[in-house]
């Protein structure tokens, strides 16, 4: 009878050893979601097209065709999506906009290039 409470309770720690496990992985794809989903709302305010939108998303999904070994499809999916939506281009753009046009208004003299 001991003997089985010793296995019970081993049993049970092994149990709440992989819960804990996937809170740990549900948390960074939450984390990564609310990323890509602030992301996503940046790029509406910036007026994305359906059509570029359309292309990051088809090129996500082309580049997570296969699932890496050992790594949680997901997870790599949004981790993708999250570095495509970031190398856009109103992304890289947007800065050098606010600064011209900052500057434009500050000082009616400077011609933008």
């Amino acid at each position: 009878e001991q003997q089985q409470k010793v296995e019970e309770t081993e049993v049970l720690k092994m149990e709440l050893q992989m819960l804990e496990t996937e809170r740990v992985r549900l948390s960074l794809v939450e984390e990564k979601l609310m990323d890509v989903l602030q992301l996503l709302q940046q790029l509406r305010d910036l007026n994305i097209s359906k059509r570029a939108l359309g292309k990051i998303l088809l090129s996500t999904l082309e580049s997570c065709r296969d699932p890496q070994p050992g790594k949680a499809h997901l997870f790599e999916v949004l981790d993708t999506l999250y570095h495509e939506l970031t190398a856009c281009e109103l992304f890289q753009s947007q800065p050098l906009e606010k600064a011209q046009s900052h500057q434009s208004l500050s000082n009616p003299l400077v011609i933008s290039c």
